[in-house]
């Protein structure tokens, strides 16, 4: 009887997998064209303005002060609780693993791994660029500020770019970096840009950044999707290669399965000898086997064996023989 053999978990996965279709033809891979690259220029242009304005403690600065000083939180504190909640948009943690669900069912329905390669290369670079501009510029948040009217930079703090905002950009970007049309990718754009654009907005209302913040952290999270398509083949080359360690795996686990299980040989091992109690090879007989010719028992002489305590018996005869007359003394 033919038994089908027993499925883990993974393979039913691959199995699911290889069910799905292929990448729709239509979803374009974006390039980088001459429109976005000019887009590209502008916001870093406005990146380094934004930069500027704050480090020569320009107007911005005085602007940032007073919206400081005005106090948002408490010239509306109604909607407190609402942007306690709303604010969440833009944290890294709760947006990365929502983002990456969604995606990840893309990923599964389209059998292609480059949505969630796109959103992990998109992380990484928010982690290096962001978080170098805010050590490197080490500015003080509006509630640590120490000297009114300052820029407060190069003080140890880590509030320049927000990355809240950047945070909110990318995560919620992404999903329209990776629309499948053009119409799907003009509404999740909108979608994204009100929602960083909220995101930004609240954390200036709660006090925890300015708006030069803001508006820098804005403009690094576009710099981000901008720049992701100059990322795309390497995106391909490790979508790839991962298929590739997928299928080598699968391929050897297969052949493991199919492979006949054929018993060990049976290794024989001699007992060890004892040289001494083997009799050597020689000419002569054995000790134990009677010398000469064979003979019938009733003609052979008997012997007394050696180390007997016995007495030898020169007087007997073989059997069958006249014994000697015993001499007669008289008396």
């Amino acid at each position: 009887m033919r038994t089908e053999p027993k499925l883990t978990r993974l393979d039913r996965v691959f199995a699911r997998l290889d069910r799905e279709p292929e990448r729709p033809a239509h979803i374009d891979v974006p390039r980088m064209s001459r429109h976005r690259i000019v887009l590209l220029a502008a916001t870093l242009a406005f990146y380094g303005a934004i930069v500027w304005a704050v480090v020569i403690t320009s107007w911005l600065v005085r602007l940032d002060w007073q919206v400081m000083f005005f106090r948002p939180y408490q010239q509306w504190s109604e909607i407190h609780w609402f942007v306690d909640y709303y604010v969440v948009l833009g944290q890294r943690g709760p947006t990365a693993v929502m983002v990456a669900a969604w995606l990840g069912w893309r990923s599964w329905r389209q059998h292609t791994l480059r949505p969630l390669l796109a959103l992990g290369v998109s992380l990484l670079l928010l982690n290096v660029t962001v978080g170098a501009a805010k050590y490197g510029m080490g500015r003080l948040g509006p509630h640590y500020a120490t000297v009114i009217g300052s820029n407060e930079m190069w003080r140890g703090g880590d509030i320049f770019p927000s990355g809240h905002t950047a945070n909110a950009v990318v995560t919620w970007g992404i999903l329209a970096y990776m629309a499948s049309t053009p119409r799907a990718r003009r509404w999740l754009s909108a979608v994204s840009a009100v929602t960083s654009l909220g995101v930004g907005m609240a954390t200036v209302y709660l006090g925890t950044h300015w708006l030069s913040d803001v508006l820098l952290g804005w403009a690094a999270g576009l710099l981000i999707l901008l720049a992701l398509p100059w990322f795309e083949p390497l995106i391909a080359r490790a979508e790839a290669r991962i298929f590739a360690l997928r299928d080598h795996l699968r391929d050897r686990r297969g052949h493991a399965a199919t492979a006949p299980v054929s018993a060990p040989p049976v290794v024989v091992t001699p007992l060890p000898v004892d040289l001494d109690d083997v009799p050597a090879r020689s000419g002569r007989a054995p000790v134990y086997l009677a010398p000469g010719p064979h003979t019938a028992r009733s003609e052979r002489t008997p012997t007394t064996p050696a180390g007997s305590r016995r007495p030898p018996h020169p007087e007997r005869h073989p059997r069958g023989s006249a014994s000697s007359a015993r001499p007669v003394t008289g008396g």
